[in-house]
Parts: structure tokens; C-alpha cells; sequence
């Protein structure tokens, strides 16, 4: 039984549970104890007695605990990442890929705690000196989703380190095990007790704590559209600072003008590749008319050769879907887009394997038209939409024409339009000629309309959500 980390020591919780692989549901993969409301309690009074003095902590010290654990899951990335794909269903390289990127982001936020950056300025008044500064948030509760399971917990939990924050994290309960496996690495970092705590659990019972404690100062969820406005009106109404990255169903543009091979790649791994499973996922694929049928045809042709199977096993391209809910929606909504009409091109069907996990066939539907529900609401799954466009100003009005606006990508030769479309787009992240999802670790990341709320993730944007700033004024 693995337990939770709680003011500096594994703790025993309230109840366990039992993770088993979506590729293979005879593979249990561990047993993780789940905090009840004493466990949650304890860690947020450790994290808010940790937080009176950890905020003077030297940076010297942040610096060195972050690079000590990007050190270490660097070490371990095909042990850490094989336990990923066994948890979530990534397929192995992936997954490695997503272990190494959360060592790089624990390694950056390393050196951004030694640039923490103020201002001096001259008063307006004789003989005063302006003096600002950032002061970290106090006690931060982080609400990470299943789909990432390593690196969002790493983009949350080491720049709330590294800015002189306490951390409560609340894994989702699909996927303890990276977590855990995040925490055992930073439990012998260093860290005085309370300054980092695992608190894996329920939503009611984790979530809502952390959400509605006076002692938890800012609360940085990813999650649901529907979720991430309860946690939104919830710290509303007791002034905590919030921070969300929600829904998307982004667009990618493809036009006449592009080069074909370019665009089918992006489109193929935008939509279908982790699959379908991340809310950066091109749900929605806008091509010229012009072009429209060879697109279709290159883009089917492509997904009868990938391989979908054991997240585990040689060259498989694209893995289960993480549990039999998520499965279930898929199908829900592949169903509904053929009863709207829309053309199932590929794919769509419940695949079996020589284990029993939740394979899906991807699936490709063309012809939509965008007012269908399917092209409208995020699905989540290797489920994609071809809308056909008559121009570059009609794909651009229907990539715009959603209540999401996380990323946007156009494939193009054209400088003209690549540049308008930088402009134009209403997302927070714009992609040209590579696949909307897919961003680096070390620059900003966030969306705007109904994708995120509050101040941006990653890089040195970060410091934004996980300090505050005091003016102080001195007279000389």
C-alpha cells in the first residue's frame, strides 16, 4: 500500500485504491491510499504552519531541492515512464517523453527561484526610494487532471516551490501512482515538513476542502469546464487567488496553399495521437475546398497505418483510452455525430486486443457542419471533425467560432496568412504548420474565453499566479 505524504512523513489514509492498467485490466499496478477529512485537515494545517517560515527560505536552498528532483526523475525517466503508461495508457515513448519533460521543468523553475526579479524606482517625492518586491502566495492547493499525470503536477508544483509557497497536491483519482512516485523523489529533497503534501483522494472530499479553507491562498486547477467553475466560484467568494486551465476544441485550419504532407502530420498527431486525450487536441480540422478531398483521402489513408494497442508494446502509435467513463463518452458522441449526419470516414468502433482494455479505433468524421453538437463540445477522445471552408476568411471565422480558445493552428505556405492568422485567432497558444498540441516546457501556456482563467502556466510567466507584490516605501 502506498501512503500519502503529509507533514514530512507517510501517513496511512481513510480508505485505498486499487489502480489497474487500461491496456490490460488484469494488471493491477498498485494499491494507493485516498485521504479522508482528518488526512486533509492535517495537511493543510502543516502546509500553512510550513508556509510562516518556508517563504523566507533562501533561494539557494529552492534552487537546489528543485535541481536535486529534476536530477532524479531525469535518472529514472523509462522506469517512471513505463509506470506513467501503465497507469494512464500513453503509449511507452510518450510517456518517457512526459517524464523527461517534468525533469526539465523542475530543473528551469530550479534557476528561475535565483531570478526572482523586483524594482527600485524614485518616488515623486524628495528624499523617498520606491522599492518593489514578490512575496510568495502563502499555502497553494493543486488540483491536477488524469491526462498528464506527471508533467502538469510538475508545471504546478515546482514554480509554487521555488516562489517560497506550501503545496497540498490532489492528484486525480485515476492516476496516484505518478504522483506518488513525485513524491517519493521529493520527500528526500530535502523540504521542511508540511512544505510539500500528497494528498491523493476524492474530489468531494480533497477538492472541496482545499477549495473552501481559508488557509489554502490560491488554488491552480486543470480540469473540467464544469468543475473549474464550482472551484471558480468558490474562491471567488472568499477572495483566493484561482488559477484554471480547462476545455478546448481547438481548431487547425488547413488551406489550399499548404504543403499536404506538413498538414496531414499535423493533423493526425494534433487529434489523434496520447488518444485524443489532451485538451490541446485539434478536435476540429478546417480545410479549403480546394483541397478538401485529397486532404480527407491522405489523412484516411494515414490512419489505416497506425497501430492502436498496449500502451506498452513496440510500435504501437496510439494506446487506450484511460478508463471505461472516458470510453463510454467517446462512443456517446461518435454516435450522436452520426445521427446529426456527419460522414464517419474512418474508424469509430470498440477494438479488442489480446488484453481486455479500452481500445478505440480513431475516428474521423467528415462533411460536419459546425453547428453540429459534436463539433461544439469537447469530447476528449481520437475523435475529429473536417469542416469544409471556402476561403481563408471563412476557415478563419470558423476557427474563432467556438466558446474555447486555448490553442489554434493553420497549416499554410503563405507568410500573409500565417500572419494574420497570429493576429486573428482568438486563442491563447497558435500553431503554424505544427500540431496544436504539443508545447514546450519553458514558455507560456494558457488559453482565453472559456479555456483558462487567471494568470498564464510555465515558464517565467509562472511567477505571476505564485507571488504577489509589495510596494514599500523608504525615506532616505
Amino acid at each position: 500500500m502506498k501512503k500519502l505524504w503529509i507533514n514530512g512523513e507517510w501517513t496511512d489514509g481513510a480508505q485505498h485504491t486499487t489502480v489497474r492498467s487500461p491496456s490490460d485490466r488484469a494488471d493491477v499496478v498498485g494499491e494507493y491510499a485516498t485521504a479522508g477529512a482528518e488526512q486533509v485537515e492535517t495537511a493543510i494545517a502543516a502546509a500553512h504552519q510550513a508556509s510562516l517560515s518556508w517563504r523566507h527560505s533562501g533561494v539557494q536552498q529552492r534552487a537546489d531541492a528543485l535541481d536535486l528532483i529534476g536530477t532524479e526523475i531525469q535518472a529514472r525517466k523509462t522506469e517512471l515512464g513505463t509506470l506513467l503508461a501503465r497507469e494512464e495508457g500513453k503509449t511507452l515513448p510518450e510517456a518517457i517523453g512526459e517524464v523527461g519533460r517534468a525533469a526539465a521543468i523542475f530543473k528551469f523553475f530550479a534557476q528561475e527561484a535565483l531570478r526572482i526579479r523586483g524594482d527600485k524606482l524614485a518616488s515623486v517625492r524628495p528624499g523617498i526610494e520606491v522599492d518593489v518586491s514578490r512575496e510568495p502566495v502563502g499555502v497553494v492547493g493543486i488540483i491536477a487532471p488524469w491526462n498528464f499525470p506527471i508533467a502538469i503536477p510538475a508545471w504546478k508544483v515546482a514554480p509554487a516551490l521555488a516562489f517560497g509557497n506550501t503545496v497540498l497536491l490532489k492528484p486525480a483519482e485515476l492516476v496516484p501512482a505518478s504522483s506518488w512516485a513525485l513524491a517519493e523523489i521529493i520527500s528526500r529533497a530535502g523540504l521542511p515538513p508540511g512544505v510539500f503534501n500528497l494528498v491523493a483522494g476524492p474530489g468531494r472530499v480533497v477538492g472541496e476542502a482545499m477549495v473552501n479553507d481559508r488557509r489554502v491562498d490560491a488554488i491552480s486547477f486543470t480540469g473540467s469546464v464544469a468543475t473549474g467553475s464550482r472551484v471558480l466560484a468558490a474562491c471567488a467568494a472568499r477572495r483566493a487567488k484561482v488559477q484554471l486551465e480547462m476545455g478546448g476544441k481547438n481548431p487547425l485550419v488547413v488551406l489550399a496553399d499548404s504543403d499536404l504532407e506538413v498538414a496531414v502530420n499535423a493533423a493526425v498527431q494534433g487529434s489523434f495521437y496520447s488518444t485524443g486525450q489532451r485538451c490541446t487536441a485539434s478536435s476540429r480540422i478546417i480545410v479549403e475546398e480546394a483541397i478538401y478531398g485529397r486532404f480527407v483521402a491522405a489523412v484516411t489513408e494515414k490512419l489505416g497505418q497506425l497501430k492502436v494497442g498496449h500502451a506498452l508494446h513496440a510500435g504501437v502509435d496510439i494506446g487506450p483510452v484511460v478508463d471505461q467513463s472516458q470510453l463510454d463518452q467517446d462512443l456517446r458522441y461518435i454516435q450522436i455525430a452520426k445521427d446529426e449526419g456527419a460522414k464517419l470516414a474512418f474508424g469509430g468502433e470498440r477494438l479488442q486486443r489480446d488484453t481486455d482494455g479500452y481500445f478505440l479505433n480513431p475516428a474521423l468524421f467528415v462533411d460536419c457542419d459546425p453547428a453540429m453538437q459534436h463539433t461544439r463540445e469537447e469530447i476528449f477522445g481520437p475523435v475529429a471533425s473536417v469542416i469544409p471552408a471556402k476561403n481563408y476568411e471563412h476557415a478563419l471565422q470558423l476557427a474563432n467560432d467556438t466558446e474555447f480558445g486555448l490553442t489554434a493552428g493553420i497549416c499554410t505556405t503563405s507568410l500573409k496568412y500565417a500572419t494574420h492568422f497570429r493576429r486573428h485567432a482568438r486563442a491563447g497558444m497558435v500553431m503554424v504548420n505544427v500540431p496544436t498540441a504539443g508545447v514546450d516546457y519553458h514558455v507560456p501556456f494558457g488559453g482565453t474565453k472559456g479555456s483558462s482563467y487567471g494568470a498564464r502556466e510555465q515558464g517565467s510567466a509562472a511567477v505571476e499566479f505564485f507571488t504577489t507584490m509589495k510596494t514599500s516605501y523608504i525615506a532616505s
